[in-house]
């Protein structure tokens, strides 16, 4: 369920009074010379530390002056002090005390009978309720206010006021009300040519019309008002405008237009010394960052501007800062570090008062504790939350926080309970219009009904959710409900019906997953991967193992597409390149488009965010059909299996495991698929998910270390499990080669190790064995190319990184085949390859190649890294070196997988790079190896070649020539694409 709690700070502006000034009478003045000089002095003093934030100060200051005041027992004199003392409290914010000073201030203004400053103070208390989320309180005394400022021709006072009770109906969702008040304070500004005034007004229609999602009508009122401070000169309002037009270039997904008017607010508030401003327009930069899915320049953002909050002494918007920085750890799955925030957050709420925070801060506590499995503490603070929301008023707030604890109840099944609390959210999210939420409970409504076996409750409210979610362009909440309303489809007995549901929720999953960066994408699939192993399960069983291998593969596929989005590789073709940058701009401001309509819908936003939809999906079409290459990346639907087959080579098997489990109501299998160009079986096999993991993990320590002797012992165990039940299946097909596609951490495993313990051999004894990335249909052009190897050898020969074994491989290497080229030490540049390695159809790296997550510091490599002696190439640009003509790139030091902790993404991801960048196939290691072990293995792999045999049989050859040592030493290279 979507958490729709949110704290972001506003871009609006808030239309105040003016500080009251301290008038000195004259008579009193001139028969206390003295303490008239020190009142003057004190005034200063206390004014300039008002502007340089030294705000604990000021008030000292002005409580000596309210002291040297009430000595002269001048109540005139009195009341303007006690205002001032309470707007720099109101300042810190400390609003309790700003009440206190201002509630006698204005006493003392009534007993006087000055209305117009009595007016303005009224004004000033109001927006103190304001602040501390009391919105009726406030509308009590503005309302008061307003009839004084009318009655003594105030004007200018009066328009204030208008805009103030716009400004509470505005906080309350209220925007034709706040419209209504700001529309009459608009006229009066101009009428006593306030232009200051009427610049505020229009900027706070503006930010009505933002928050109403009509950022056209927004543009129009901030430009008007953008106009008028430049005319008059008003910088402080220049930079508030500008703030506010990016705000909606944010909302609009127009993230650089955005940035562009932030950065010019920031250089104005800087310049006027607007550290205040300063700091909201940092915060605003921030949330951009956010929503572009660059989560560390966000907190480089909210960093700088955390201390300045602190310094200026706002505490209310110091909390939401801290709110925004532990939303950024929250997403970046940092969940301690979002507590530490959040909990620096919350005691300075409740120190100023600010309510509605308040609760915002503990639903995010609360959805740290969901997110780390603990449900008991999500309720607690969940529950605090849930009268905080009722008690301000904000029903939104109260729909989310009684979803957020339905969630939970989810979590700890009890069906019951969460039926309860979404039963609750129902109405109000209909009652406040909110759509989006609406279809979403409907849904985790219906999942209850489901969870207690009702089917046809649950079906009743699913149904409803599907087109509400449709209609709001919710497409991850539409793939959701599709799949919930397949799984009682499945129950009821129904397969067609669960098959076709399964499909379309698939289909669109592929289609965003596309488009969504790293961070967000490991989440997103974390909620998705039950559908694919649902319909994989259903449709074996339905004896459809053809359709059911056409999603195992084209998912194969997506994951190998998701990586190369990741690292951000490119195309050898400048057009396809140019096409695809575009379409990731486009797509990106379709993601934030879809975040923003999950936090707040809106009929205008829905549109938008479809008709970009529309757009994006229209442009891959575009680029798959005019670059055939790069296809594989937006392609949604499932390759022709006639086609798949089509692209098998002749006397090779295809094996392809996959895990189907963890899955609710699906039985713990693994489904190993077996294809030949002319047939596709498939045969589930149960197993325990955990044993299984933990057999993979005790193999993959037993056959890298030569201290262990038990590999063919979990050997045998894991050839019973995954080459015995398909064995008849091979053998059946008299096949001369077995190729491996392997996923997650099967990746990580030599299959060629595994062992037959009833005839004690390996499996590379019985075949030559390779690996595939997937099954494409895309065809690699052979290399026409007659000649010898290209090979490199121990470019940096200097610890950490020098190879000396590898400076004897590269000579023997390049003395086997004729028309070689070997490159050793400073010559081994990256220039020099990028220069020679289209001549040459095989390119043999002995130099150091880093593809883990993160880097290798014991390196000093970044990932996805080759080194060479001038520099540190990333393989995102392989399809810029030429490979076209490349039959085999063999990386012999590269620690491709040496920690086996992911999905296996950095071998294959790295292997499919490669593949696209025209290479036939990839020779990689899955660990390091000495260099005297891997001279020798690779010396006999290039004599074999010379022999004239396949890239296949010569690196099974090798191998076999030592396959009386331990596996270390034999089994870590692997061949990964066509071993012909």
């Amino acid at each position: 369920m979507k958490r729709i709690i949110s704290s972001v700070l506003v871009l609006g502006v808030c239309l105040t009074s003016l500080t009251v000034p301290l008038m000195v009478q004259p008579s009193w003045a001139q028969s206390q010379n003295s303490q008239v000089k020190e009142l003057e002095q004190l005034i200063q003093q206390a004014d300039e530390q008002e502007k340089q934030g030294q705000l604990l100060q000021a008030i000292e200051t002005w409580q000596q002056i309210l002291a040297i005041a009430r000595q002269s027992k001048i109540r005139k004199l009195e009341a303007p002090i006690l205002y001032n003392i309470g707007l720099v409290y109101n300042r810190i914010p400390q609003p309790q005390a700003a009440l206190k000073y201002y509630n006698q201030a204005l006493l003392i203004m009534r007993e006087l009978g000055d209305r117009d400053k009595e007016a303005v103070t009224l004004s000033k208390i109001g927006l103190v309720y304001n602040s501390i989320s009391q919105p009726q309180e406030a509308l009590k005394y503005f309302n008061q206010a307003l009839p004084i400022s009318r009655a003594v021709g105030d004007r200018a006072g009066e328009s204030v006021i208008l805009n103030n009770i716009g400004l509470v109906y505005n906080s309350i969702s209220q925007p034709q009300e706040a419209l209504k008040y700001y529309n009459q304070a608009l006229p009066i500004s101009r009428a006593v040519s306030d232009h200051a005034g009427e610049s505020a007004t229009l900027n706070n229609i503006g930010v009505v019309y933002d928050n109403i999602s009509q950022p056209q009508e927004a543009l129009k009122y901030f430009n008007q008002a953008l106009l008028i401070s430049r005319a008059v000169g008003n910088r402080a309002g220049e930079a508030t405008t500008l703030n506010n037009i990016g705000g909606v270039y944010g909302s609009i997904s127009q993230p650089q237009e955005a940035l562009k008017y932030l950065n010019q607010a920031l250089l104005i508030r800087r310049e006027v010394g607007d550290r205040a401003g300063e700091a909201g327009t940092l915060s605003n930069i921030g949330v951009v960052y956010i929503s572009i899915s660059q989560p560390q320049e966000a907190l480089k953002y909210y960093n700088q501007a955390l201390p300045i909050l602190r310094e200026v002494g706002d505490r209310d918007k110091e909390a939401t800062t801290l709110n925004n920085i532990g939303g950024v750890y929250n997403e970046i799955f940092q969940p301690q570090e979002a507590l530490k925030y959040y909990n620096q957050a919350l005691p300075i709420l409740r120190e100023v008062g600010n309510r509605t925070v308040e609760a915002t801060t503990l639903n995010n506590i609360g959805s740290v504790y969901l997110n780390t499995s603990q449900p008991q503490e999500a309720l607690k603070y969940y529950n605090q939350a849930l009268p905080i929301m009722r008690e301000v008023g904000n029903r939104a707030g109260e729909a989310g926080t009684l979803n957020n604890i339905g969630t939970v109840y989810h979590k700890i099944s009890q069906p019951q309970e969460v039926l309860k609390y979404l039963n609750q959210a129902l109405p109000i999210l209909r009652a406040v219009g909110n759509r989006a939420g609406e279809s979403g409970t409907l849904h985790n409504i219906g999942a209850a009904y489901y969870s207690i076996s009702q089917p046809e409750e649950a079906l009743k409210y699913l149904n409803q959710a599907l087109p509400i979610r449709q209609a709001v362009g919710d497409r991850a909440g539409v793939a959701a409900t599709l799949s919930g309303i397949a799984l009682v489809y499945r129950d009821t007995k129904q397969p067609t019906q669960a098959i076709d549901n399964l499909q379309q929720s698939l289909q669109i999953t592929l289609e965003m997953r596309s488009g969504l960066q790293r961070e967000n994408r490991q989440k997103f699939l974390e909620g998705q991967r039950g559908s694919a192993v649902v319909l994989v399960d259903i449709l074996i069983d339905e004896n459809q193992a053809d359709r059911a291998f056409q999603w195992v593969n084209i998912a194969t596929t997506a994951d190998l597409a998701d990586y190369t989005r990741l690292i951000n590789a490119k195309v050898a073709n400048p057009q396809a390149q140019k096409a695809i940058d575009e379409w990731n701009q486009k797509n990106q401001q379709l993601q934030s488009l879809r975040r923003q309509l999950e936090d707040k819908f809106s009929e205008n936003l829905s549109r938008q965010m479809r008709e970009l939809d529309t757009e994006v999906n229209r442009k891959a079409e575009e680029i798959s059909r005019q670059f055939p290459e790069v296809a594989e990346l937006f392609e949604t639907t499932p390759k022709d299996i006639a086609q798949l087959k089509a692209s098998i080579a002749l006397d090779t098997v295809v094996i392809q495991p996959v895990l189907l489990t963890n899955v609710k109501n699906v039985p713990n299998t693994i489904a190993i698929f077996v294809l030949t160009k002319d047939s596709l079986s498939v045969k589930k096999i149960a197993i325990d998910p955990k044993q299984f993991d933990n057999l993979l993990t005790q193999y993959r320590k037993e056959v890298q270390d030569i201290g262990e002797t038990n590999f063919t012992v979990t050997g045998s165990k894991l050839y019973e499990m995954l080459i015995r039940p398909v064995e008849d299946q091979i053998k059946a097909t008299s096949a001369k080669q077995l190729s491996i596609i392997a996923t997650g951490k099967l990746r990580y495993i030599p299959f060629e190790t595994l062992y037959d313990a009833k005839i004690n051999e390996f499996l590379i004894q019985k075949y030559p064995v390779n690996y595939l990335t997937r099954i494409s249909t895309r065809s690699i052009p052979n290399s026409t190319l007659k000649g010898g190897v290209l090979a490199l050898g121990n470019p940096v020969p200097r610890p950490p990184q020098n190879l000396p074994g590898s400076e004897i491989e590269v000579r023997n290497i390049a003395q086997l085949l004729s028309g070689s080229s070997a490159y050793i030490g400073n010559d081994a540049t990256l220039d020099r390859f990028k220069t020679q390695a289209p001549r040459f159809p095989f390119l043999h790296l002995a130099t150091h190649g880093c593809f883990q997550p993160g880097g290798c510091k014991s390196l000093g490599m970044e990932e996805n890294t080759l080194l060479f002696a001038d520099s540190q190439f990333n393989i995102r640009d392989a399809a810029l070196l030429g490979l076209q003509n490349t039959r085999l790139i063999t990386l012999s030091a590269c620690e491709t997988a040496i920690q086996a902790n992911s999905n296996g993404e950095e071998i294959s991801g790295m292997a499919y790079i490669f593949e696209r960048a025209g290479a036939q196939a990839v020779m990689a290691s899955l660990w390091s190896v000495d260099d005297a072990a891997t001279k020798d293995l690779m010396v006999q792999f290039y004599q074999n070649i010379n022999q004239g045999m396949s890239k296949n049989e010569a690196l099974r050859q090798a191998k076999l020539s030592q396959i009386g040592r331990h596996p270390f030493y034999w089994s870590p290279f692997i061949l990964i694409g066509d071993g012909r």
